[in-house]
């Protein structure tokens, strides 16, 4: 996973073009590092799963 897939992935997500993402626990640290510095940040909401994995969904309110 690279950061032009994340980013695509984000801007998907962050334009109802994806109602989720479920990203690994392999690559969870990877994803959550590109994600944090978008400005955006705080209309992420990550769901963990049992194994480690989480899906991400993107939130028209941010969270506080």
């Amino acid at each position: 996973m690279d950061n032009e897939f994340v980013n695509d992935i984000l801007n998907k997500l962050a334009d109802g073009q994806l109602n989720e993402f479920r990203v690994t626990n392999e690559h969870f640290l990877t994803f959550r590092n590109i994600l944090v510095i978008r400005p955006d940040f705080k209309h992420f909401q990550g769901i963990a799963q049992h194994g480690g994995d989480v899906i991400y969904r993107y939130m028209k309110e941010a969270r506080s």
